[in-house]
């Protein structure tokens, strides 16, 4: 099993256990704990095939993606309470795994002749519309339309990766440079309360 295929499941181990812990934070059953894994973990790249044109959807020729979410449910039903305790933990490899759904989802997108401008945003897509998904499956503000920087930084990092594999850097390389870039842009931008402008409205003003 090569790094890129670790990741990649690594990526959507936690995705899929995010998913699970918050359908279990809304009191969902085990169907619906279930739906809510699968959705966050695959989400993103089902609409981006869709989009696409890369029909049959990617995970529907790989069963071992099903066993991986089964598996992030498992995980979160007998150990649920520990891995609340563990959410910095969670944050990094989320952060990977936000950083590699945007450099494949760029790449299929780029496979179907997709201009690169559109496949970077394809990229984006991947790795973020799971997650936006999930919240409003589960009647939340989805985290990508709130402070947090989380959107861009996979348009960064998959534009950062398409701009190396310009200069022709190697690929393995390439992707450990711009998942770094994504995990740096989230802590940085926690750790020093960085987001994007938004629109604010007094609400209580009279007309």
């Amino acid at each position: 099993m090569d790094v890129i295929l670790i990741l990649d499941t690594i990526g959507i181990l936690v995705f899929a256990i995010s998913g699970a812990l918050t359908a279990a934070e809304k009191g969902f059953d085990l169907m619906g704990i279930s739906i809510i894994a699968f959705v966050t973990a695959l989400g993103g790249g089902t609409l981006r095939d869709i989009m696409i044109g890369a029909l049959p959807v990617g995970w529907l020729a790989e069963p071992f993606l099903l066993l991986v979410i089964g598996f992030s449910v498992s995980l979160t039903l007998v150990f649920h309470k520990h891995l609340n305790k563990l959410r910095k933990t969670f944050f990094l490899f989320d952060s990977i795994g936000l950083g590699m759904f945007a450099i494949a989802g760029m790449q299929k997108a780029l496979d179907y002749d997709i201009i690169s401008i559109y496949a970077i945003i394809c990229g984006m897509m991947t790795a973020t519309f799971g997650g936006m998904l999930r919240d409003i499956l589960c009647n939340e503000i989805p985290v990508i339309f709130r402070k947090e920087i989380y959107a861009l930084a996979a348009l960064i990092g998959a534009s950062i990766y398409w701009l190396l594999a310009k200069f022709q850097i190697q690929a393995e390389l390439n992707y450990v440079i711009s998942i770094l870039v994504v995990i740096i842009i989230r802590i940085l931008a926690i750790k020093f309360k960085i987001g994007l402008w938004k629109l604010t409205t007094n609400h209580n003003e009279k007309d």
